[in-house]
């Protein structure tokens, strides 16, 4: 019990001892949270004025940028102001001076310009650089441009244009067509060049001719409907031409020859041609190929033809109060049905003859009297050599077909119809022709005599020519430009009665003589006729050698010059001309000469 007393006792004594040491302790420990707390507080509030003193700071210090900011700046803006001002002025300057140097640049050019033109001024000839169609006309007067140009364009429109297809050759002059160069206006072009503008574009005109040259075209003009019926009359003549069907009426016998397929002319290419080298200047000699097409002809209308062909007879007759004639017709049917003469057709033949039922009128036109046609409004003849037995078989066979038609007022004459196709047959004999420009021979030689002289008095007659061609080569009936040849199937010669009043034809054959008569009833006005012809140019013949087995120098073949020719009518009335008339622009080919060689 002691022990446990000194035990509580020691124990009571050490918490009485702990005691006071916390207490202590806590004392100590609340004085160091106190001394902490001031120290914090402390550091605190000195952390906070160093904080409000680095504000200040930095407020000072960006207070002191700004102000250096706002010094630099007004300092930049200054010195921008003062670059701004010293640029302003070099500006000035500068526009100063470029204004003082255009200045300058504009009065040089304005005293350039009028020493240049004061120096062109009194000059009267064309200015330097200058040509015409590539005639170079520099330094020359208006009146020597015109003559040396004049010269070289006549040289040209006098060149015989060469055209050729195949072995066929043919000849044109550009006169025929109207072609003429306006040289005049292109003159006077090459003349005002640096002088009908102002000063700049005066001598801009000077001195451009002068530095790239200035060529001057001149305009050709020319009679396009001319041409264009000289190429449709040139394709009939070509030796491979298209023949169209053609039909005539022998006795009782209606005879239809078929066409062949050959080529025709294509007009406006060779129109387009022959200008373009015109235009061209150069090479003029050199021949033009004839531009051609391939043609088929026309189907036969048998139709048309039985429509053309049948008719009721009617006798003809004439009265006198008023004098008027009133032809016959004899009446025409096929002897065949029309679905027959179509069968007939479908055969490939080059001819086709289908009999005719003929009705005979029982009064003929040739059986009236000349009494219903009491004037000679024209005549005309000319002479052949009658030893020629078959040629002058010919001349007389195609004057009987034609002697005692009659035709009325507005009808049309068609030599080939009337005379109808040459051959054994019909009488006609083999004579000397021109075929593909050579001498040759075939039926019906000489006829082409018989046309001619008709045409003469179908002229004088003042009658409207509907067709006509001259022949290939120079005729020695009648004068060149007055002649007209005919070929079966492609060329014809055809006039219209354009009188008031019937006309019936009188021609003869014999005794070495063609006659051709118009007659008629004269009409108010009745003109006086004249025909002129002459000739424009000759174009001599070439000589060419053959190999034969004559002597070396034999003439095989004479030659005969060709010619252009040109044809008027002319009207007088009281012996005063009322009008002249172009007939015809011909060309009438050389004969060669042919010699014989080794």
């Amino acid at each position: 019990m002691g022990n446990n007393k000194a035990k509580q006792n020691n124990t009571n004594s050490s918490n009485a001892t702990t005691s006071v040491l916390e207490k202590d302790e806590i004392k100590n420990i609340q004085s160091d949270k106190s001394n902490n707390e001031d120290k914090s507080t402390k550091e605190e509030t000195t952390e906070e004025v160093l904080d409000i003193e680095s504000i200040e700071e930095i407020k000072d210090t960006e207070t002191e940028k700004d102000i250096k900011i706002e010094e630099h700046s007004a300092s930049e803006d200054l010195e921008y102001k003062l670059a701004e001002q010293t640029l302003t002025k070099k500006s000035h300057t500068y526009v100063i001076i470029i204004a003082i140097l255009s200045i300058l640049c504009v009065i040089a050019i304005i005293v350039f310009c009028t020493i240049f033109a004061l120096l062109n001024m009194n000059n009267s000839t064309i200015i330097q650089g200058v040509s015409i169609k590539g005639i170079n006309v520099s330094g020359l007067t208006k009146e020597e441009a015109l003559s040396k140009v004049q010269s070289e364009t006549d040289n040209i429109l006098n060149t015989n244009l060469v055209l050729n297809h195949n072995e066929f050759e043919t000849t044109l002059l550009p006169s025929q067509f109207d072609a003429h160069f306006d040289v005049e206006s292109a003159v006077n072009t090459a003349y005002d060049l640096g002088r009908n503008g102002n000063i700049l574009e005066n001598n801009f005109s000077i001195l451009f001719s002068k530095l790239h040259g200035n060529n001057i075209d001149i305009n050709l003009s020319y009679n396009h409907d001319t041409l264009l019926n000289y190429s449709n009359d040139l394709s009939n003549k070509l030796p491979d031409c298209v023949v169209q069907p053609a039909h005539c009426v022998e006795g009782n016998e209606l005879i239809i020859t078929n066409g062949k397929t050959g080529v025709m002319i294509d007009s406006i290419k060779l129109i387009n041609t022959i200008i373009s080298k015109l235009n061209s200047f150069s090479n003029i000699d050199e021949p033009i190929d004839i531009p051609v097409y391939s043609v088929d002809p026309e189907e036969i209308d048998i139709e048309a033809i039985y429509n053309e062909i049948h008719s009721e007879p009617s006798d003809a007759y004439y009265t006198t109060d008023p004098l008027m004639v009133y032809p016959h017709k004899d009446g025409l049917d096929f002897a065949i049905s029309l679905d027959e003469a179509k069968a007939l057709l479908q055969e490939p033949k080059d001819e086709y003859v289908i009999q005719l039922e003929v009705i005979p009128a029982n009064v003929h036109t040739s059986d009236i009297g000349l009494e219903a046609f009491p004037d000679s409004l024209a005549d005309f003849s000319t002479t052949f050599s009658s030893s020629n037995y078959n040629r002058s078989t010919n001349i007389r066979l195609a004057s009987e077909k034609i002697d005692g038609v009659v035709l009325m007022p507005g009808e049309t004459f068609s030599y080939n119809s009337t005379v109808g196709k040459r051959t054994a047959e019909a009488g006609f004999k083999e004579a000397g022709v021109y075929v593909n420009g050579e001498v040759s021979t075939d039926y019906g030689g000489g006829i082409c005599q018989v046309s001619s002289t008709l045409y003469n008095a179908v002229l004088l007659a003042n009658l409207e020519i509907v067709e006509r061609h001259n022949h290939y080569f120079q005729t020695g009936y009648v004068k060149p430009g007055t002649d007209a040849t005919v070929s079966w199937g492609t060329l014809d010669f055809q006039f219209k009665n354009n009188r008031t009043y019937p006309i019936k034809l009188v021609c003869s054959g014999t005794g070495g003589k063609v006659y051709c008569e118009i007659r008629g009833l004269r009409q108010d006005p009745e003109y006086e006729v004249e025909i002129t012809s002459s000739i424009i140019q000759t174009i001599n013949y070439p000589t060419v050698y053959q190999k034969s087995s004559s002597p070396a120098g034999t003439v095989l073949q004479k030659g005969s010059n060709g010619c252009k020719s040109v044809a008027y009518r002319i009207l007088k009335l009281n012996g005063e001309v009322i009008s002249k008339t172009l007939l015809s622009k011909d060309t009438y080919n050389p004969h060669k000469k042919v010699v014989a060689s080794n």
